[in-house]
């Protein structure tokens, strides 16, 4: 059984792979807009892959790590295997049942899919995220 946590915005991570194609793409802006929505906050997975030292250790520190990859192919999660860092929370986009291909311009229906997916993944395990935005402020999980 998942051990129930709840956590702030601030305490999340997103990783997108930000590849070449249009799931790549898609995993940028869902990592764009999760982060204004107060959800999580977007991070460098280039860091990450160049192992700049406190990249790897911010990764390694942080309480919910979400890695976000378009296909397959994995990149993201290569780039966490590489540093030595578990993958947790992860989704493929192309699982989700959108198709890989070179059109960039990205369907709002797909953006809203994924991150649906990505806030039931982070549910399911047992983590609450106090979505809190910007320039406001709220406790996390008082009664």
């Amino acid at each position: 059984m998942a051990e129930t946590c709840c956590v702030s915005g601030n305490e999340v991570m997103i990783l997108a792979c930000s590849g070449g194609s249009n799931v790549g793409q898609l995993t940028n802006q869902v990592a764009i807009e999760l982060t204004q929505e107060g959800f999580g906050k977007m991070f460098c997975l280039a860091g990450i892959g160049g192992e700049i030292s406190g990249f790897v250790q911010s990764a390694r520190d942080v309480p919910v790590l979400v890695v976000l990859d378009g296909c397959q192919i994995g990149c993201a999660k290569a780039v966490l295997e590489k540093v030595g860092i578990p993958l947790k929370h992860y989704l493929i986009v192309t699982d989700e049942g959108i198709e890989k291909n070179k059109n960039f311009n990205l369907e709002r229906a797909d953006i809203d899919r994924i991150k649906s997916a990505v806030k039931r993944m982070v549910k399911e395990a047992g983590i609450t995220v106090n979505e809190v935005i910007p320039g406001t402020s709220a406790a996390c999980c008082q009664p």
